[in-house]
């Protein structure tokens, strides 16, 4: 409001209307910039998340991988080798459950629903119920 203006009780009807379509697209457009960043937050953990979700399959396929040569190598040759092979197996093993331990918290932190969306309710809610008699 600027300096000249008359105070809100005083002011024309006109300027009062011109005061609320302002204050209106102002924040229309903050809460967009906010929905724009909680968006780009959110989409932020879900790619790191399924990023890691990727790296705790690739090494379980590894695990996996291993494990067979183990079963290979048990059958073909005596214990050192298909010990040694084990070690590796279970080596990728924790390698996957700590990258899915990781990835899992990244995705636990997406929001379902963006705070903006609550903000636009309240804001809505207090504009119905604000005092609308004013003379």
């Amino acid at each position: 409001m600027s300096p000249e203006s008359p105070s809100g009780a005083d002011a024309p009807i006109g300027e009062l209307m011109s005061q609320l379509s302002s204050q209106m697209s102002r924040l229309v457009r903050d809460e967009m910039r906010l929905a724009q960043k909680e968006f780009q937050d959110s989409a932020k953990h879900a790619v790191i998340g399924a990023g890691l979700f990727s790296v705790a399959g690739l090494l379980a396929f590894f695990g996996l991988s291993t494990v067979i040569a183990v079963v290979v190598a048990a059958l073909a040759l005596t214990l050192p080798v298909w010990a040694a092979a084990l070690i590796v197996a279970a080596a990728l093993f924790v390698a996957a459950g700590i990258a899915a331990v990781v990835s899992r918290r990244q995705v636990r932190q997406v929001a379902p629903a963006p705070r903006t969306v609550a903000n636009v309710k309240e804001d809505i809610r207090e504009v119905k119920e604000a005092p609308h008699d004013r003379t």
